[in-house]
């Protein structure tokens, strides 16, 4: 292999994935390294750092040969976002576990926030709900365990950090976080792309501890020890998870919108900014975030839904079957299922927004059996993604088709009752690696192998599945699957 590579980097929630591209955009080679969580409570769910570095290490190692390794030029990052963990400044030793986006743990503080009155002035301020699944609560309850009165935070001594900025950490160099990142902290006011001083405060969080907001272009300190890579590779671009996948799609202006399929799921598109962009125009259940910052920030509107691929490994565990067999199983049952899983196991994310709901299974009989519970948890998912691309719609948001990326969406089944749910084509992307392909996209334009022009222009190639279903039909079952919500909800939120 001759010629510029780059070196794409995707460090999710249960697993990191590497990809090398060339110069035309095809990928040449790929590596993949499983991450573990624990829950050592109900509702609370952990990850260790140094793990999740060594995943990083052992995936490069995997994409990259020895006869690659000179030829790479850059490297692109993504990761999973609102995951954080403390660390000690001059070491470099993580101090806490990493509290991942769906640990539950802080629910009581941010109840107390929104008792407080403090609900609007967040959402406002940060484009984000007070909800336990975004970093603020979870720094502010870490910082609790181990710097109850922040004198260590206060002076410097110790880093918080997401992981884009953990990661970053272990090449040395300024404590710095990408933009997009931060923008899922919670303590960034999203209008200026600066902390809000009203939200530190708020949380107990010292501004000496946090990192420094960069754009997704950098600068970031260069690479080292991501063997056979020599040291001094330098990173190009850094990007959270699900922007990274909306920049691989292509979508650089407001119109197409996509939705990540992974543990949980991601629906967004960038804000016309003619458009408000405070967020006041959008559905309540709708956040506002910063998608990426180039030559300028880029916000953009998205719902998160906590539980989608995590619901189907659930629900293959409950069946004693594997996630093949899952989707066999679901495959007999040729009609939307009468039975509903709401899979409200850490509460339910947009629109509702509820971290009291509980998960339910409804609508089952005696003689109910093993099949029509793998499709209702099949369409799950796309029942929760008709309800955020029902809550853009409501918003005055155009959508007229929807690009789909992630695991879950090889399922033809899931696929077609998506497009029939929503009513639109849905586009599935031939190459399942969005995220990590967003990076490198970005990392090859920083680079100057690519400009937007040829980036929008990429051939990506894939599926589109169109609406079969009647309308009334489509209607009864989005009828239905809302009644099953209702029944999930906390009873204040029904």
């Amino acid at each position: 292999m001759t010629g510029p590579l780059l070196l794409a980097i995707d460090q999710g929630t249960s697993s990191t994935k590497c990809l090398v591209i060339d110069k035309s955009g095809s990928v040449v080679a790929r590596g993949q390294t499983a991450v573990g969580l624990s829950t050592p409570q109900p509702g609370w769910v952990e990850q260790d750092g140094l793990a999740i570095w060594a995943s990083v290490q052992q995936a490069v190692a995997v994409a990259v040969t020895a006869d690659l390794a000179p030829h790479v030029i850059g490297i692109g990052l993504s990761t999973q976002r609102e995951s954080c963990v403390i660390w000690d400044r001059q070491s470099g030793a993580p101090l806490t576990p990493v509290l991942s986006w769906q640990d539950q743990r802080t629910d009581a503080l941010c109840a107390g926030l929104h008792t407080g009155g403090h609900g609007a002035m967040v959402r406002v301020r940060s484009g984000l709900p007070l909800d336990p699944m975004f970093s603020a609560a979870k720094i502010s309850w870490l910082l609790n365990q181990i710097d109850p009165d922040r004198s260590r935070a206060a002076k410097g001594d110790i880093c918080v950090g997401t992981i884009d900025s953990f990661l970053l950490s272990r090449f040395g160099g300024p404590h710095v976080v990408e933009a997009g990142n931060a923008s899922r902290m919670q303590l960034m006011n999203v209008a200026r792309g600066a902390y809000d001083q009203d939200l530190l405060d708020l949380f107990r969080i010292p501004a000496a501890c946090l990192p420094q907001i960069v754009p997704s272009i950098g600068p970031f300190q260069a690479a080292r020890d991501l063997a056979p890579l020599p040291d001094g590779v330098p990173i190009l671009a850094v990007l959270a998870d699900s922007h990274a996948a909306l920049f691989a799609h292509g979508a650089f202006a407001p119109g197409p919108v996509k939705a990540t399929h992974g543990t949980g799921s991601s629906v967004m598109g960038l804000l016309d900014r003619a458009a408000t962009q405070d967020g006041s125009s959008l559905h309540p259940g709708l956040c506002v975030t910063l998608a990426w910052w180039t030559d300028q920030p880029y916000l953009a509107f998205e719902g998160n839904i906590r539980s989608a691929g995590s619901t189907l490994v659930w629900a293959a565990d409950l069946l004693g079957v594997s996630l093949d067999q899952l989707a066999g199983l679901a495959a007999t049952v040729d009609t939307a299922s009468k039975i509903h899983l709401v899979p409200g196991f850490n509460g339910l994310g947009a629109p509702w927004w509820d971290a009291e709901a509980v998960a339910t299974l409804s609508g089952f009989t005696i003689g109910s059996g093993r099949a029509p519970v793998a499709r209702a948890a099949l369409d799950s998912i796309a029942h929760q993604i008709a309800d955020l691309v029902e809550a853009v719609s409501a918003s005055g948001v155009t959508v007229d088709r929807l690009h789909v990326d992630g695991g879950p969406t090889r399922n033809n089944q899931l696929m077609q009752f998506e497009a029939d749910m929503i009513g639109l084509p849905v586009h599935r992307a031939e190459t399942a690696e969005l995220s990590a392909l967003g990076a490198a996209h970005l990392a090859g334009h920083a680079a100057g192998l690519f400009s937007l022009e040829q980036l929008k222009t990429l051939a990506r190639n894939g599926t589109t599945f169109l609406p079969a279903l009647p309308m009334a039909e489509r209607e009864q079952c989005r009828r239905a699957w809302k009644t099953a919500v209702g029944r999930s909800l906390a009873p204040h939120n029904r």
